[in-house]
Protein backbone atom coordinates (compact mmCIF):
# COMPACT_ATOMS: atom_id res chain seq x y z
CA UNK A 1 0.00 0.00 0.00
CA UNK A 2 3.13 2.31 0.89
CA UNK A 3 3.88 1.73 -3.10
CA UNK A 4 0.16 3.00 -3.71
CA UNK A 5 0.15 6.06 -1.64
CA UNK A 6 3.65 7.24 -3.28
CA UNK A 7 2.59 6.98 -6.71
CA UNK A 8 -0.23 8.57 -6.18
CA UNK A 9 1.70 11.56 -4.26
CA UNK A 10 3.93 11.23 -7.46
CA UNK A 11 1.09 11.55 -10.27
CA UNK A 12 -0.53 14.29 -8.66
CA UNK A 13 3.22 16.37 -8.56
CA UNK A 14 3.69 15.71 -12.08
CA UNK A 15 -0.36 16.73 -12.89
CA UNK A 16 0.28 20.14 -10.69
CA UNK A 17 3.99 20.38 -12.92
CA UNK A 18 2.41 19.01 -16.61
CA UNK A 19 2.02 22.83 -17.61
CA UNK A 20 5.39 23.81 -16.62
CA UNK A 21 6.88 20.55 -18.12
CA UNK A 22 4.77 21.74 -21.53
CA UNK A 23 6.98 24.48 -21.62
CA UNK A 24 9.99 23.57 -20.41
CA UNK A 25 12.61 20.71 -20.25
CA UNK A 26 10.91 19.55 -16.77
CA UNK A 27 9.58 15.92 -17.72
CA UNK A 28 6.70 14.34 -15.81
CA UNK A 29 8.70 11.04 -16.66
CA UNK A 30 12.07 12.00 -15.12
CA UNK A 31 9.46 12.92 -11.73
CA UNK A 32 8.25 9.52 -11.50
CA UNK A 33 12.01 8.09 -12.14
CA UNK A 34 13.20 10.49 -9.61
CA UNK A 35 10.71 9.67 -7.30
CA UNK A 36 11.21 6.08 -7.38
CA UNK A 37 14.87 6.07 -7.07
CA UNK A 38 14.02 8.64 -3.92
CA UNK A 39 11.58 6.15 -1.72
CA UNK A 40 13.89 3.08 -2.67
CA UNK A 41 15.99 1.22 -0.67
CA UNK A 42 18.85 2.98 -1.56
CA UNK A 43 17.69 5.95 -0.24
CA UNK A 44 14.39 6.75 1.86
CA UNK A 45 13.63 2.73 2.26
CA UNK A 46 10.00 3.02 1.58
CA UNK A 47 9.64 0.46 -0.68
CA UNK A 48 11.40 -2.29 -1.19
CA UNK A 49 11.90 -3.60 -4.83
CA UNK A 50 14.47 -6.31 -6.68
CA UNK A 51 15.43 -6.88 -10.36
CA UNK A 52 13.01 -10.34 -9.89
CA UNK A 53 10.29 -8.92 -8.06
CA UNK A 54 7.07 -9.71 -10.10
CA UNK A 55 5.52 -6.12 -10.40
CA UNK A 56 8.72 -5.08 -12.21
CA UNK A 57 8.28 -7.54 -15.05
CA UNK A 58 4.69 -6.79 -14.70
CA UNK A 59 4.59 -3.02 -14.80
CA UNK A 60 7.15 -2.88 -17.64
CA UNK A 61 5.23 -5.75 -19.47
CA UNK A 62 2.43 -3.71 -19.20
CA UNK A 63 3.55 -0.66 -20.27
CA UNK A 64 4.66 -1.50 -23.08
CA UNK A 65 2.02 -3.15 -24.41
CA UNK A 66 -0.73 -0.14 -23.51
CA UNK A 67 1.99 2.08 -25.61
CA UNK A 68 2.05 -0.20 -28.48
CA UNK A 69 -1.96 -0.30 -28.27
CA UNK A 70 -2.39 3.01 -28.81
CA UNK A 71 0.37 4.00 -31.07
CA UNK A 72 -0.89 1.37 -33.61
CA UNK A 73 -3.88 3.46 -33.47
CA UNK A 74 -2.19 6.50 -34.84
CA UNK A 75 -0.52 4.04 -38.14
CA UNK A 76 -2.28 5.28 -41.42
CA UNK A 77 -1.71 2.87 -43.72
CA UNK A 78 -2.96 5.22 -46.88
CA UNK A 79 0.09 7.16 -45.67
CA UNK A 80 1.96 3.87 -44.64
CA UNK A 81 1.86 3.02 -48.36
CA UNK A 82 3.42 6.49 -49.67
CA UNK A 83 6.14 6.48 -47.27
CA UNK A 84 6.89 2.49 -45.82
CA UNK A 85 10.52 3.10 -47.45
CA UNK A 86 11.84 5.35 -44.67
CA UNK A 87 10.99 3.29 -41.88
CA UNK A 88 12.07 0.40 -43.64
CA UNK A 89 15.18 2.06 -43.74
CA UNK A 90 15.90 2.49 -40.24
CA UNK A 91 14.82 -0.85 -39.53
CA UNK A 92 16.72 -2.78 -42.15
CA UNK A 93 20.00 -0.91 -41.63
CA UNK A 94 19.94 1.39 -39.09
CA UNK A 95 18.88 -0.70 -36.27
CA UNK A 96 21.19 -4.03 -37.21
CA UNK A 97 24.04 -1.31 -36.96
CA UNK A 98 22.81 0.11 -33.60
CA UNK A 99 23.04 -3.29 -32.67
CA UNK A 100 26.31 -4.83 -34.12
CA UNK A 101 27.58 -1.61 -33.12
CA UNK A 102 26.47 -1.52 -29.29
CA UNK A 103 28.04 -5.39 -28.90
CA UNK A 104 31.13 -4.48 -30.20
CA UNK A 105 31.54 -1.55 -27.31
CA UNK A 106 30.19 -4.35 -24.59
CA UNK A 107 32.64 -6.52 -25.60
CA UNK A 108 35.82 -4.61 -25.38
CA UNK A 109 34.72 -2.45 -22.89
CA UNK A 110 33.25 -4.17 -20.71
CA UNK A 111 35.03 -7.35 -21.13
CA UNK A 112 31.74 -9.51 -21.35
CA UNK A 113 31.66 -12.69 -24.17
CA UNK A 114 30.86 -12.64 -27.44
CA UNK A 115 27.36 -14.22 -26.78
CA UNK A 116 26.57 -12.24 -24.03
CA UNK A 117 27.64 -8.78 -25.68
CA UNK A 118 25.35 -9.56 -28.81
CA UNK A 119 22.65 -9.95 -26.56
CA UNK A 120 23.51 -6.76 -24.59
CA UNK A 121 23.08 -5.41 -28.34
CA UNK A 122 19.92 -6.93 -28.94
CA UNK A 123 18.76 -5.77 -25.76
CA UNK A 124 19.56 -2.12 -26.43
CA UNK A 125 19.06 -1.76 -30.09
CA UNK A 126 15.02 -1.29 -30.28
CA UNK A 127 14.14 2.07 -29.43
CA UNK A 128 11.16 1.89 -27.06
CA UNK A 129 7.76 4.26 -28.07
CA UNK A 130 6.91 5.59 -24.65
CA UNK A 131 9.46 8.13 -24.47
CA UNK A 132 9.91 8.82 -28.33
CA UNK A 133 5.99 9.34 -28.26
CA UNK A 134 7.17 12.38 -26.18
CA UNK A 135 8.38 14.10 -29.85
CA UNK A 136 5.87 12.18 -31.91
CA UNK A 137 3.20 13.34 -30.44
CA UNK A 138 4.17 16.69 -31.37
CA UNK A 139 2.23 18.28 -34.04
CA UNK A 140 4.88 20.87 -34.74
CA UNK A 141 7.07 18.31 -35.73
CA UNK A 142 6.94 17.36 -39.36
CA UNK A 143 4.57 14.63 -40.12
CA UNK A 144 6.85 12.31 -42.44
CA UNK A 145 9.22 12.27 -39.22
CA UNK A 146 6.71 11.64 -37.03
CA UNK A 147 5.73 8.75 -38.95
CA UNK A 148 9.40 7.33 -39.30
CA UNK A 149 9.65 7.40 -35.50
CA UNK A 150 6.01 5.96 -34.74
CA UNK A 151 6.24 2.91 -36.80
CA UNK A 152 10.05 2.17 -36.17
CA UNK A 153 9.75 2.39 -32.40
CA UNK A 154 6.41 0.14 -32.43
CA UNK A 155 7.86 -2.60 -34.85
CA UNK A 156 11.34 -2.97 -33.73
CA UNK A 157 10.23 -4.22 -30.24
CA UNK A 158 9.19 -7.33 -31.74
CA UNK A 159 11.80 -7.73 -34.53
CA UNK A 160 14.41 -7.41 -31.60
CA UNK A 161 12.44 -10.14 -29.36
CA UNK A 162 13.36 -13.43 -31.50
CA UNK A 163 17.21 -12.40 -31.67
CA UNK A 164 17.14 -11.89 -27.94
CA UNK A 165 15.47 -14.80 -27.17
CA UNK A 166 18.20 -17.27 -29.31
CA UNK A 167 20.87 -15.07 -27.56
CA UNK A 168 19.59 -16.13 -23.93
CA UNK A 169 19.58 -19.81 -25.02
CA UNK A 170 22.78 -19.48 -26.73
CA UNK A 171 24.41 -18.14 -23.37
CA UNK A 172 22.55 -20.25 -21.15
CA UNK A 173 24.67 -22.78 -19.04
CA UNK A 174 23.86 -26.56 -19.61
CA UNK A 175 20.36 -27.68 -18.08
CA UNK A 176 19.51 -23.60 -17.60
CA UNK A 177 18.63 -23.02 -21.09
CA UNK A 178 15.09 -23.18 -21.99
CA UNK A 179 13.80 -24.97 -25.01
CA UNK A 180 13.80 -22.26 -27.92
CA UNK A 181 13.75 -22.70 -31.04
CA UNK A 182 13.52 -20.60 -34.52
CA UNK A 183 10.20 -22.61 -34.76
CA UNK A 184 8.99 -21.42 -31.76
CA UNK A 185 9.96 -18.05 -31.59
CA UNK A 186 8.43 -17.91 -35.02
CA UNK A 187 5.72 -19.55 -34.07
CA UNK A 188 4.74 -16.92 -30.95
CA UNK A 189 5.64 -13.81 -33.63
CA UNK A 190 2.84 -15.49 -36.09
CA UNK A 191 0.59 -15.99 -33.42
CA UNK A 192 0.82 -13.04 -31.43
CA UNK A 193 0.08 -11.01 -35.17
CA UNK A 194 -2.82 -13.22 -36.10
CA UNK A 195 -4.64 -12.55 -32.55
CA UNK A 196 -3.77 -8.65 -33.37
CA UNK A 197 -5.50 -8.79 -36.47
CA UNK A 198 -8.56 -11.61 -35.86
CA UNK A 199 -9.79 -10.65 -32.68
CA UNK A 200 -10.11 -6.19 -33.88
CA UNK A 201 -12.40 -8.56 -37.44
CA UNK A 202 -13.79 -10.44 -35.21
CA UNK A 203 -15.51 -7.41 -32.83
CA UNK A 204 -15.93 -5.50 -35.64
CA UNK A 205 -18.43 -7.97 -37.55
CA UNK A 206 -20.37 -8.56 -34.29
CA UNK A 207 -20.97 -4.59 -34.22
CA UNK A 208 -22.19 -5.11 -37.74
CA UNK A 209 -25.20 -7.17 -36.27
CA UNK A 210 -28.59 -5.34 -36.03
CA UNK A 211 -29.21 -6.40 -32.32
CA UNK A 212 -25.91 -5.33 -31.32
CA UNK A 213 -23.88 -2.28 -30.89
CA UNK A 214 -22.39 0.49 -28.67
CA UNK A 215 -24.11 2.77 -26.94
CA UNK A 216 -21.94 5.96 -27.38
CA UNK A 217 -21.06 6.62 -23.57
CA UNK A 218 -19.68 3.05 -23.89
CA UNK A 219 -18.14 3.10 -27.15
CA UNK A 220 -14.60 3.86 -25.83
CA UNK A 221 -14.92 0.87 -24.02
CA UNK A 222 -14.93 -1.46 -26.97
CA UNK A 223 -11.00 -1.36 -27.93
CA UNK A 224 -10.73 -1.44 -24.54
CA UNK A 225 -12.23 -4.42 -24.03
CA UNK A 226 -10.15 -5.88 -27.47
CA UNK A 227 -7.24 -5.31 -25.68
CA UNK A 228 -7.59 -6.47 -22.15
CA UNK A 229 -9.00 -9.73 -24.28
CA UNK A 230 -5.80 -9.67 -26.15
CA UNK A 231 -3.36 -9.44 -23.17
CA UNK A 232 -4.27 -12.41 -21.62
CA UNK A 233 -5.23 -14.72 -24.74
CA UNK A 234 -1.08 -14.04 -25.88
CA UNK A 235 -0.24 -14.62 -22.46
CA UNK A 236 -2.06 -17.68 -21.77
CA UNK A 237 -0.39 -18.98 -25.53
CA UNK A 238 2.61 -17.67 -24.96
CA UNK A 239 1.88 -15.84 -27.97
CA UNK A 240 3.92 -11.97 -28.59
CA UNK A 241 2.03 -9.96 -27.18
CA UNK A 242 3.43 -6.88 -28.41
CA UNK A 243 3.34 -7.36 -31.85
CA UNK A 244 -0.34 -8.13 -30.98
CA UNK A 245 -0.92 -5.11 -29.41
CA UNK A 246 0.28 -3.05 -32.41
CA UNK A 247 -1.41 -4.64 -35.15
CA UNK A 248 -4.51 -4.67 -33.40
CA UNK A 249 -4.27 -1.06 -33.13
CA UNK A 250 -3.36 -0.42 -36.69
CA UNK A 251 -6.95 -2.55 -37.26
CA UNK A 252 -8.83 -0.75 -35.26
CA UNK A 253 -7.56 2.07 -36.73
CA UNK A 254 -8.50 1.14 -39.96
CA UNK A 255 -11.55 -0.77 -39.71
CA UNK A 256 -13.59 1.71 -37.18
CA UNK A 257 -12.15 5.23 -36.98
CA UNK A 258 -14.86 5.95 -34.97
CA UNK A 259 -14.16 3.51 -32.15
CA UNK A 260 -10.79 4.74 -32.59
CA UNK A 261 -11.14 8.95 -31.61
CA UNK A 262 -13.74 7.58 -29.16
CA UNK A 263 -11.08 5.58 -26.98
CA UNK A 264 -8.34 8.23 -28.30
CA UNK A 265 -8.30 10.22 -24.77
CA UNK A 266 -9.30 7.28 -22.36
CA UNK A 267 -6.70 4.74 -24.36
CA UNK A 268 -3.83 7.87 -23.64
CA UNK A 269 -4.55 8.35 -19.98
CA UNK A 270 -4.42 4.76 -19.49
CA UNK A 271 -1.37 4.34 -21.37
CA UNK A 272 0.36 7.22 -20.00
CA UNK A 273 -1.20 5.42 -16.00
CA UNK A 274 0.71 2.14 -17.46
CA UNK A 275 4.02 4.12 -17.93
CA UNK A 276 4.33 6.64 -14.96
CA UNK A 277 3.28 3.21 -12.84
CA UNK A 278 6.20 1.02 -14.59
CA UNK A 279 8.60 4.60 -14.20
CA UNK A 280 8.27 4.65 -10.56
CA UNK A 281 8.76 0.81 -9.83
CA UNK A 282 11.85 0.98 -12.42
CA UNK A 283 13.08 4.01 -10.59
CA UNK A 284 13.41 2.08 -7.13
CA UNK A 285 15.40 -0.07 -8.88
CA UNK A 286 18.09 2.48 -9.84
CA UNK A 287 20.09 2.10 -6.20
CA UNK A 288 23.80 3.59 -5.42
CA UNK A 289 24.56 -0.06 -5.21
CA UNK A 290 23.42 -1.02 -8.93
CA UNK A 291 25.37 1.99 -10.04
CA UNK A 292 28.37 1.34 -8.25
CA UNK A 293 28.61 -2.05 -9.69
CA UNK A 294 29.12 -0.77 -13.20
CA UNK A 295 32.54 -0.44 -14.84
CA UNK A 296 33.68 2.19 -15.81
CA UNK A 297 33.87 0.49 -19.17
CA UNK A 298 30.10 -0.07 -18.96
CA UNK A 299 29.31 3.89 -18.19
CA UNK A 300 31.60 4.39 -21.52
CA UNK A 301 29.06 1.47 -23.53
CA UNK A 302 26.51 3.64 -21.50
CA UNK A 303 27.12 6.91 -23.21
CA UNK A 304 28.56 6.15 -26.41
CA UNK A 305 25.16 4.12 -27.10
CA UNK A 306 23.04 7.00 -26.97
CA UNK A 307 24.96 9.52 -27.77
CA UNK A 308 26.98 7.63 -31.06
CA UNK A 309 25.95 4.52 -31.62
CA UNK A 310 21.84 5.19 -32.25
CA UNK A 311 22.83 8.69 -34.24
CA UNK A 312 25.45 7.33 -36.29
CA UNK A 313 23.68 4.13 -37.12
CA UNK A 314 20.54 5.98 -38.14
CA UNK A 315 22.21 8.63 -40.01
CA UNK A 316 23.72 6.54 -41.91
CA UNK A 317 20.19 4.32 -42.88
CA UNK A 318 18.78 8.03 -44.03
CA UNK A 319 22.03 8.32 -46.64
CA UNK A 320 19.82 9.35 -49.68
CA UNK A 321 16.77 9.90 -48.56
CA UNK A 322 14.83 13.45 -48.80
CA UNK A 323 14.56 14.26 -45.35
CA UNK A 324 16.18 17.95 -44.15
CA UNK A 325 19.23 17.97 -42.22
CA UNK A 326 17.12 18.87 -38.92
CA UNK A 327 14.86 16.01 -39.69
CA UNK A 328 17.44 13.77 -39.94
CA UNK A 329 19.13 14.80 -36.71
CA UNK A 330 16.16 14.62 -34.66
CA UNK A 331 15.21 11.47 -36.21
CA UNK A 332 19.28 9.99 -35.05
CA UNK A 333 18.57 11.89 -32.18
CA UNK A 334 15.52 10.37 -30.88
CA UNK A 335 16.18 6.50 -30.37
CA UNK A 336 15.33 6.24 -26.48
CA UNK A 337 15.78 3.00 -24.69
CA UNK A 338 12.81 1.86 -22.21
CA UNK A 339 10.38 -0.47 -21.21
CA UNK A 340 10.81 -3.12 -24.09
CA UNK A 341 14.80 -2.74 -23.18
CA UNK A 342 13.82 -3.62 -19.43
CA UNK A 343 11.68 -6.69 -20.10
CA UNK A 344 14.02 -7.94 -22.27
CA UNK A 345 16.95 -7.00 -19.28
CA UNK A 346 14.79 -8.71 -16.83
CA UNK A 347 14.82 -12.07 -19.26
CA UNK A 348 18.37 -12.04 -19.34
CA UNK A 349 18.79 -11.53 -15.64
CA UNK A 350 16.30 -14.27 -14.96
CA UNK A 351 17.59 -16.61 -17.12
CA UNK A 352 20.60 -17.82 -14.73
CA UNK A 353 22.90 -17.00 -17.58
CA UNK A 354 26.66 -16.70 -16.02
CA UNK A 355 27.18 -13.13 -17.23
CA UNK A 356 23.60 -11.91 -16.99
CA UNK A 357 23.63 -9.62 -13.62
CA UNK A 358 26.64 -7.53 -15.30
CA UNK A 359 24.53 -7.11 -18.29
CA UNK A 360 21.43 -6.48 -16.59
CA UNK A 361 23.22 -3.53 -14.96
CA UNK A 362 24.48 -2.68 -17.89
CA UNK A 363 21.32 -2.33 -19.40
CA UNK A 364 19.06 -0.89 -16.64
CA UNK A 365 22.15 1.92 -16.15
CA UNK A 366 21.84 2.66 -20.22
CA UNK A 367 18.04 2.74 -19.91
CA UNK A 368 18.27 5.52 -16.91
CA UNK A 369 20.76 7.40 -19.02
CA UNK A 370 18.07 7.65 -22.25
CA UNK A 371 15.26 8.20 -20.00
CA UNK A 372 17.23 11.45 -18.57
CA UNK A 373 18.37 12.77 -21.54
CA UNK A 374 15.34 12.42 -24.51
CA UNK A 375 12.91 12.85 -22.12
CA UNK A 376 14.42 16.52 -21.25
CA UNK A 377 15.02 17.39 -24.98
CA UNK A 378 11.58 16.66 -26.58
CA UNK A 379 10.16 20.46 -25.69
CA UNK A 380 13.35 22.22 -27.32
CA UNK A 381 13.69 20.09 -30.25
CA UNK A 382 10.00 20.44 -31.12
CA UNK A 383 9.82 24.21 -30.77
CA UNK A 384 12.67 24.50 -33.23
CA UNK A 385 10.08 23.01 -35.94
CA UNK A 386 7.15 25.11 -34.51
CA UNK A 387 9.67 28.38 -34.88
CA UNK A 388 10.48 27.81 -38.08
CA UNK A 389 6.79 27.38 -39.45
CA UNK A 390 5.96 30.52 -37.23
CA UNK A 391 8.78 33.17 -39.07
CA UNK A 392 8.93 31.58 -42.36
CA UNK A 393 12.64 30.62 -42.05
CA UNK A 394 13.79 28.71 -45.42
CA UNK A 395 13.87 25.09 -45.10
CA UNK A 396 17.16 23.18 -46.22
CA UNK A 397 16.21 22.84 -49.61
CA UNK A 398 16.39 26.80 -49.87
CA UNK A 399 11.94 26.89 -50.01
CA UNK A 400 10.85 29.05 -47.69
CA UNK A 401 8.18 28.15 -45.25
CA UNK A 402 5.24 30.82 -45.42
CA UNK A 403 3.59 31.93 -42.20
CA UNK A 404 -0.51 30.74 -42.43
CA UNK A 405 -2.67 33.78 -43.01
CA UNK A 406 -4.14 33.28 -40.07
CA UNK A 407 -0.85 33.73 -37.73
CA UNK A 408 -0.88 30.27 -36.11
CA UNK A 409 2.00 27.93 -37.24
CA UNK A 410 0.85 25.34 -39.78
CA UNK A 411 0.12 22.14 -38.41
CA UNK A 412 -0.06 18.89 -39.73
CA UNK A 413 -2.38 15.83 -38.80
CA UNK A 414 -1.27 11.88 -40.34
CA UNK A 415 -4.39 12.88 -43.05
CA UNK A 416 -2.64 15.15 -44.68
CA UNK A 417 0.53 13.03 -44.66
CA UNK A 418 0.23 13.49 -48.33
CA UNK A 419 0.73 17.32 -48.48
CA UNK A 420 3.72 16.64 -46.92
CA UNK A 421 5.55 13.68 -48.06
CA UNK A 422 4.37 14.46 -52.10
CA UNK A 423 5.86 17.50 -52.52
CA UNK A 424 7.94 17.72 -56.07
CA UNK A 425 11.07 15.68 -56.15
CA UNK A 426 13.86 15.90 -58.15
CA UNK A 427 14.40 12.28 -60.18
Amino acid sequence: MVLVIVFGVALLVAVLLSGLAARSVLSTSLLFLVGGALVSDGFLGLIHITPDSHIVEVTADLALFAVLFTDGMHVSFPALRRSWRNPARALGLGMPLAFLGVALLTHFLVGLDWTTSFLVGAVLAPTDPVFASAIVGREEVPVRLRQLLNIESGVNDGLALPFVLVLIAAAAPAGHAEDVGFASIAGELLLGLLFGVALPLLVHWLVRFRLLGAEPSLQPLLPLAVGVILYAACHLTHANPYLAAFSAGAVIAALAPQAKDAFEPLGGALAELAKFAALLVFGALLTPHLFGDLSAGGYAVAVLCIFLIRPVSLLLSLVGTDFNRKEKLTAAWFGPKGFASVVYGLLVLQAGIPQGEEAFVLIAVTIAFSIVAHSSTDVPIARIFDVEKLIGLPDDDGRPRHRPADGMPQRYSDTEAGSHDDRPRAH
